[in-house]
């Protein structure tokens, strides 16, 4: 048995590198999200520190996965994914995405809300990509007020001051991917257009 908790824990290294390799980030991106220095990262990574609770958990947290996917605990029995809910002015986003970093995608589930309360048109860095699902959205951006509907979609730099919100009167749901870095999608392919068919 101490050699299998010696095997598991020296493993933990290579498997902390291949995921950081996967998400393609430095150790210095990984030290500012985690709070954990470079060097004590490097050395993890390396198999020269021990893994301990205090370094894996803030890692499992970066990285968006189980703590049982760093230590390759033994299965549960339960495949499925269960991503936490996070609830916001009663909005429910539900994050599709297990990585730090980059684009993020998250399902948003909107409850009626036809006078949005008393919040106001809000701007932070990043881009978003916002298609409707469900129901309808009224998104206010700038000095446009639009109202979206099932299949449409828009996009916008969440500099401009925006607020989406729920007229009602049901639920609504949207996709939602969202750049912090002002990052966009990249369209690899477009329809034809009318004239080239």
């Amino acid at each position: 048995m101490a050699n299998e908790d010696t095997a598991a824990l020296a493993a933990v290294g290579p498997r902390l590198r291949a995921l950081r390799n996967q998400r393609a980030i430095t150790l210095t991106q990984l030290a500012d999200l985690t709070g954990i220095s470079v060097s004590t990262l490097s050395r993890l990574e390396s198999g020269s520190r021990r893994p301990t609770l205090e370094l894996l958990l803030p890692l499992a947290r970066a990285y968006q996965v189980a703590l049982d996917e760093l230590v390759d605990a033994p299965a549960t029995g339960d495949p499925r994914v269960r991503p936490k809910p996070i609830v916001i002015h009663g909005i429910t986003f539900l994050p599709l995405t297990r990585r730090p970093g980059g684009l993020q995608a998250f399902k948003q589930i909107f409850p009626p809300d036809p006078s949005a309360g008393e919040r106001t048109p809000q701007t932070h860095e990043g881009y978003e990509w916002l298609y409707v699902l469900s129901g309808r959205l009224r998104l206010l951006l700038g000095d446009r007020d639009l109202m979206l509907t099932p299949g449409e979609v828009a996009e916008f730099d969440t500099r401009v001051p925006h607020l989406v919100l729920n007229p009602g009167p049901g639920t609504a749901e949207a996709l939602s991917l969202f750049g912090p870095q002002g990052e966009r999608l990249h369209v690899r392919a477009r329809p034809a257009t009318a004239e080239k068919r």
